[in-house]
């Protein structure tokens, strides 16, 4: 799918994803991870009514999306990507900050994986309040890379 141009003098929006954003959301997907979701992996994530699933957008451009589903009291950040030409803008951030709007009361807590090669996503990451807390061992399948597991409290 063709998705109309951006440009960066263009405001960044933040909305609620949907599933009619889904074909963009795979392009973006397969441009960014070696080992990308599935079409199914996120509309059953859209489907689940405690999720929060962000899209930014530069234009009508979707830019970046975020999936975020809660388990019982905590935040699972489950999959964060911004297209690869327009990452380091704050994007990822402008996502991060909007759910945090969204779901944010004093102690609430959020947890993510992170690859440890990923300098910038932990930096951003530890940024945003996200401390390790532990290694998944041999958690991503494309390579057996460990996952960082990281951690946030709101209002630490």
């Amino acid at each position: 799918m063709t998705q109309p141009a951006a440009t960066e003098t263009e405001p960044l929006t933040i909305r609620r994803l949907s599933l009619a954003d889904l074909p963009q959301v795979m392009v973006i997907e397969r441009r960014a991870f070696t080992a990308p979701w599935s079409l199914a992996m996120f509309g059953l994530e859209l489907s689940k009514p405690s999720g929060i699933c962000l899209a930014a957008l530069r234009g009508r451009r979707l830019v970046g999306y975020l999936v975020c589903s809660r388990y019982d009291t905590v935040w699972h950040v489950m999959n964060i990507a911004v297209e690869p030409e327009r990452r380091r803008s704050g994007i990822a951030t402008a996502l991060m900050a909007a759910l945090f709007a969204r779901a944010d009361r004093p102690g609430q807590r959020y947890t993510l994986e992170v690859r440890p090669s990923n300098l910038a996503a932990v930096s951003m990451y530890e940024r945003l309040g996200f401390r390790p807390a532990g290694r998944r061992p041999g958690y991503y399948h494309d390579n057996r890379e460990d996952a960082l597991i990281m951690w946030r409290t709101a209002g630490e």
